[in-house]
């Protein structure tokens, strides 16, 4: 943190005017209050820069957070929140002990952006009544409550916050692609704010603010309901660990030579949600936006986060009573503003035309973000794309026929070869053999013509699981009960496993029809003819292959 102090405390100062409004939106969207949006980016901003493992990263309250904690506000009130955060925090440490944070980057991008989008669309719909100026109607599915905030407004219209959240979101828009490194959203409320106060406009101010964070109190913990609070709890935990490693890998892709820790991030962020609740703050994620700001403005080590909580904390000590004249309206508009910003409609755009699979990825989790919740979305994202993967995984199995002739040992006539053709058949199998695909598998080895002998080869199967060779065991099975002798060749060492304990090939092993390579399998499947009639007996003298 030395070595670029000047830089990392001015990307500070500037993340810190960014995260100022941001804060103070989210924690009144979240239920419990300006005060608690404020505590958890001092809180949690700071804690997660010391401990947290990426050095570019800024944390605090957000707006994907937010959607999952209006539920929770609602089912359980301000103290469930605070418990979910320190049961969350308690989870992230798990997680970051366990060290699970590498598989977090399995994620499919389709899901990432579908929930995205649906964030930014809840976000939007959250401030709806903010923004016209309205009570906030009853209800926790936020359509249900957007809709009923414009009923509202239709009935007693009121033009005071309309324009003031439009004009403080143009004001972002705008300057946002004009002067990207211009704090808008700070500029655009205090003018708002101002204007406001001259003009004395009709609109709702923020609740008063304390001057301070108070000690920290472990009052509000509801022990009773710590049974109904668990599932909330691991949704809470997932989505901080999912948009804390998003945006950590964010950081990495704006810097030169940075590489962030995800399990030691996972830590951080589970040491801050644990803390952030006893200060009466909501539970925190790693911030993209704020993130993105803190590199953009040249932020070279942690001080530049921990100096972002730190202005926020003099804020709060310091200038409490100034900030509690802001209007809603202002951050409703700062926070529609930030929803329209949070969508990468180039992204979006190649992804829906990327592949069906992936746009039905995209468009189903996002639909199921708005309707339902995060967590379930992002489930119903992963098992969606799960199984559209595997069923592009099982089309790629095959089973061919192929010629004998490459593996027939050179001293037979083309007389012997046509006739060993006619009554051996080989196929090879490409591809892995597991229950997605082993239904079509037997399918097509069911289908096979009548021959005397079926020599399958397995040497090309890249993986086979207990599905897969109960089905090849069936498909030898079927084919025995025609008539039809079985040989097999060319077993991975890796694959034995599943065919021994399932007694699969132990018949075959036992007979003697099990075999290394395929001209071995053909010279016994020869031999076999032989014994049987169907080919005539060997000359005397003569000696079979190998």
């Amino acid at each position: 943190m030395g070595r670029h102090p000047r830089r990392d405390l001015l990307a500070g100062l500037t993340v810190a005017i960014v995260a100022l409004p941001l804060a103070l939106g989210f924690g009144i969207s979240s239920g419990l209050g300006a005060q608690a949006g404020l505590a958890t980016a001092v809180v949690a901003g700071a804690l997660a820069a010391v401990f947290g493992g990426s050095a570019l990263q800024v944390s605090g309250p957000t707006g994907a957070m937010t959607v999952v904690l209006v539920p929770i506000m609602h089912a359980h009130g301000a103290s469930g929140v605070l418990t979910v955060g320190v049961l969350a925090g308690l989870l992230l440490l798990g997680l970051a002990f366990a060290r699970a944070g590498r598989y977090m980057a399995l994620v499919p991008a389709p899901v990432v952006e579908g929930f995205t989008l649906g964030i930014a669309c809840v976000i939007g719909l959250q401030q709806i009544p903010a923004a016209l100026g309205v009570p906030t109607p009853e209800g926790d599915k936020v359509l249900v409550v957007a809709g009923k905030a414009v009923l509202a407004f239709a009935a007693h219209p009121g033009w005071a916050a309309p324009v003031v959240a439009g004009a403080v979101a143009a004001v972002m828009l705008a300057g946002a692609r004009r002067r990207p490194g211009v704090p808008f959203s700070l500029l655009a409320v205090a003018a708002a704010t101002l204007v406001a106060e001259l003009a004395d406009l009709p609109l709702t101010r923020i609740d008063a603010l304390p001057t301070g964070l108070g000690a920290p109190s472990l009052a509000f913990l509801d022990l009773g309901a710590l049974g109904s609070l668990i599932a909330p709890a691991v949704a809470v935990a997932a989505l901080a660990a999912l948009e804390s490693l998003l945006s950590a890998a964010v950081a990495d892709g704006m810097s030169v030579n940075h590489k962030h820790d995800p399990d030691r991030e996972l830590f951080g962020q589970g040491l801050a949600n644990l803390v952030a609740p006893l200060f009466g703050g909501v539970p925190a994620t790693g911030a993209i936006a704020r993130t993105a700001v803190n590199v953009r403005s040249g932020a070279a080590s942690r001080l530049a986060a921990l100096a972002h909580a730190a202005v926020l904390g003099v804020i709060v000590f310091s200038a409490a009573g100034l900030v509690a004249r802001i209007p809603l309206a202002a951050l409703a508009g700062v926070l529609l503003a930030t929803a329209v910003r949070m969508v990468e409609v180039g992204s979006v755009r190649a992804m829906l035309r990327s592949t069906r699979a992936d746009a039905l990825v995209l468009a189903l989790t996002a639909v199921a973000t708005l309707a339902l919740d995060l967590v379930a979305a992002v489930i119903i994202g992963l098992v969606v794309a799960g199984a559209l993967a595997l069923r592009a995984i099982a089309r790629n199995v095959r089973l061919d026929a192929v010629p004998l002739h490459a593996d027939l040992p050179a001293d037979h006539d083309t007389e012997e070869r046509a006739l060993l053709a006619e009554h051996i058949v080989a196929y090879r199998l490409d591809g892995p053999l597991f229950f997605a695909a082993a239904h079509r598998f037997l399918l097509e080895l069911s289908e096979v013509a009548d021959v005397s002998v079926v020599i399958l080869r397995l040497s090309r199967v890249t993986t086979i699981d207990a599905s897969g060779a109960l089905v090849l065991g069936d498909a030898i099975t079927r084919l025995e009960r025609r008539g039809i002798t079985v040989y097999v060749s060319g077993i991975r060492d890796g694959h034995h496993q599943p065919l021994n304990a399932l007694g699969v090939i132990a018949r075959l092993d036992a007979a003697g029809r099990v075999f290394a390579t395929t001209p071995e399998a053909i010279a016994a499947a020869r031999d076999h003819l032989r014994r049987t009639g169907i080919l005539p007996a060997a000359p005397v003298g003569a000696r079979d292959e190998p």
